[in-house]
Parts: structure tokens; C-alpha cells; sequence
């Protein structure tokens, strides 16, 4: 099971990090990743990192303002999200891939995650 916190109200040009706690498996080599879904539109890739092989996937559109990482003990993923903008304004979702999932130099697609949190809404005003 995995449980998101951090969201919450910005400004355009704010800073914010989230965070996404594991309850059974820890994320020490596993694909890990965050998506994101803003109301009538399709669940995205944000961007994605396999500790194992120590690759990250990054969104053109987050490219050098997102980052993701993770804490010592592997249990709690988060994403720092720096100079938002109203567009990343959206429920941002945790997820994670089978075990010995790698996806080499192919992004992940959503179909490659078994497990997903519940959602943290970050909302960004202009």
C-alpha cells in the first residue's frame, strides 16, 4: 500500500514536495514513480527512477524543476517540484512497478505499475 501527503494550495512559482510512504515493500530496487491527473484529463507520467539501476525518467514538461528521490531506509519516495506553474496543477500519484521491473531505455508506461496510492491533490494559482 502506498499513502501520498504534501499537496496542497501554491503559488505560481512556489516550491512544494511530496511524499509517498510504502506500508509492505520498500522501494530499494524497485521502479518507483509519480503520475499525476488533473480533472478531465488522462493520467500522465510525471517521471519515474529504478533504484536498481539507478535510471530516472523525467516528463518534458517537469524536466529540471522536478526531482525525484528517496530516504535512507527506502521506505518514502518523495518529489520536490520546484517553479510550479497553474498547469501542474493536478492529483499527483504515487506508483510502483513489480519487484525486478526495469524498463531499460523505454519510459515506463502505466500499465508497468501494479501498486497506487490514493492521490495528493497540489493545486497552483496564477
Amino acid at each position: 500500500k502506498l499513502v501520498e501527503s504534501g499537496g496542497g494550495l501554491v503559488q505560481t512559482g512556489d516550491s512544494l514536495t511530496l511524499s509517498c510512504a510504502a506500508s509492505v515493500r520498500t522501494f530499494r530496487t524497485d521502479t518507483v514513480g509519480w503520475f499525476r491527473q488533473a480533472p478531465g484529463k488522462e493520467r500522465e507520467f510525471v517521471v519515474v527512477k529504478n533504484w536498481e539501476h539507478d535510471r530516472t525518467y523525467y516528463a518534458d514538461s517537469v524536466k529540471g524543476r522536478f526531482t525525484i528521490s528517496r530516504d535512507s531506509a527506502a521506505k518514502t519516495v518523495y518529489l520536490q517540484m520546484n517553479s510550479l506553474k497553474p498547469d501542474d496543477t493536478a492529483v499527483y500519484i504515487c506508483a510502483q512497478a513489480p519487484e525486478t521491473f526495469y524498463s531499460g531505455s523505454y519510459y515506463p508506461g502505466l500499465r508497468d505499475f501494479i501498486s497506487w496510492g490514493q492521490g495528493t491533490q497540489v493545486t497552483v494559482s496564477s
